[in-house]
């Protein structure tokens, strides 16, 4: 089983950026999807973005679309998620995952999570 650590969330103003990471343990994670999901207080837990096991193809959610980036290095076992003109509805917890089928964007499609990174995104 894979294990996922994020880091790099924090306190930003509205406008910023942020450059998320997810170091994964484990011989097996350039064979499996990546996703990120972010879950803000009262919420459910939602897609954020997703990348296929050698980084050529993505998938964003609509409200992330052309400010969010994701990307892997295998190498590394590192997925990362550049964050930029940050708004405060991007307020959240954000959470990686191991993915068991590309192109979903349910939870229950994604096994191996981490334990979050908080970001806030004052206005």
């Amino acid at each position: 089983q894979v294990q996922l650590v994020e880091s790099g969330g924090g306190l930003v103003q509205a406008g910023g950026s942020l450059r998320l990471s997810c170091a994964a343990s484990g011989r097996t994670f350039s064979s499996y999807t990546m996703g990120w999901f972010r879950q803000a207080p009262g919420k459910e837990r939602e897609f954020v973005a997703a990348i296929n096991w050698n980084g050529g193809s993505s998938y964003y959610t609509d409200s992330v679309k052309g400010r969010f980036t994701i990307s892997r290095g295998n190498a590394k076992n590192t997925v990362y998620l550049q964050m930029n003109s940050l708004k405060p509805e991007d307020t959240a917890v954000y959470y990686c995952a191991t993915g068991l089928m590309f192109g979903s964007r349910w939870p229950r499609d994604f096994g191996s999570w981490g334990q979050g990174t908080q970001v806030t995104v004052s206005s």
